[in-house]
């Protein structure tokens, strides 16, 4: 007994010694990485590939041993047709896009004079105003889209002030519809554009602008020359992650939106766990995913590009 615990012992030294502390420590974020995030992902392909039956789970296998012996792969390639050819998932991946796209645009739109202002602030109330951006994270996202329920529902907040003031008659259809599912979305993500902004716009020197006045610009001139182009970085970082959660948004859209508007996220629900079709959920799934790191990616590429310039100048 005792002899085996010694193996154990030495057995885990040996290991210690081998890959040492520090790497090993460096291991685990890659060990999440690769148990959370690229299994997962992995079984959603195998599934994609796979064909729809009514059993439990509710698709083949695409790996079968015929006569024990022989190894045989069989890749469905129809459910990715199906995507690209059934004019109800077309429709879905263009409304998500677009959502997403004006979404980004607005929250863009919205969140750059708030990021100027809060970077230009004083030091005194710099906290404060960036604590105000982060508060909403404190309570739950559930709760926060109800909030909106109370406010635009027929019976809410602001159909009854305009109902009491004379200056409609009936309730406006504020719910139910793609402004109210947007208007969700660019509240719920705002602050995700705000604070990438709001770190690029901070280390920019403004001597800049002072020197841009003095050859002639004027302050909207010069806001687009100067300010612009060195807070890029924190456009695209904020841009992606605006639209990556956007386009694959289900619980605004479901809450707010039309019941007639499709989305991804509400096809892919819907496929799940409606029509139990697992294997065509999968595959919206990783046409989702291609649709989210792809921002990702360029996003970083355009980092590096701008890391590349400052280095040669």
């Amino acid at each position: 007994m005792y002899r085996i615990e010694e193996r154990i012992i030495s057995w885990c030294n040996g290991l210690l010694k081998r890959f040492g502390g520090r790497n090993l420590i460096i291991s685990i974020p890659y060990v999440w990485i690769f148990l959370f995030f690229i299994c997962p992902c992995l079984i959603l392909i195998k599934i994609s590939f796979s064909e729809e039956i009514l059993s439990t789970p509710p698709y083949t296998s695409i790996v079968d041993w015929i006569s024990g012996a022989t190894l045989q792969v069989r890749l469905n390639l129809g459910n990715y047709l199906t995507l690209f050819t059934d004019e109800m998932y077309m429709e879905g991946f263009a409304t998500s896009i677009l959502i997403a796209g004006a979404c980004t645009i607005c929250c863009l739109v919205l969140g750059f004079p708030m990021a100027y202002a809060i970077a230009r602030s004083s030091e005194k109330y710099r906290s404060i105003l960036l604590m105000l951006v982060v508060l909403p994270f404190w309570t739950s996202f559930l709760i926060r889209v109800y909030a909106w329920i109370v406010l635009l529902s027929p019976a809410g907040v602001i159909n009854n002030i305009l109902i009491k003031l004379g200056l409609i008659s009936a309730p406006l259809p504020l719910m139910n519809n793609t402004y109210a599912a947007c208007l969700g979305i660019v509240y719920a993500y705002l602050p995700f554009m705000i604070l990438p902004l709001y770190s690029a716009i901070e280390k920019i020197d403004y001597s800049l602008m002072e020197a841009a006045y003095d050859l002639g610009c004027t302050p909207l001139k010069a806001f687009f020359a100067v300010i612009v182009p060195l807070a890029m970085p924190g456009i695209f970082a904020g841009s992606a992650l605006v639209f990556v959660p956007a386009i694959g948004e289900f619980v605004i859209p479901e809450l707010l939106g039309d019941a007639q508007t499709l989305t991804i996220g509400r096809l892919v629900w819907n496929e799940f766990f409606c029509n139990l079709s697992w294997p065509t959920a999968a595959a919206l799934s990783i046409i989702l995913l291609i649709f989210v790191v792809l921002p990702i990616v360029l996003a970083q590429r355009q980092k590096e590009l701008v890391s590349t310039k400052e280095q040669q100048q």
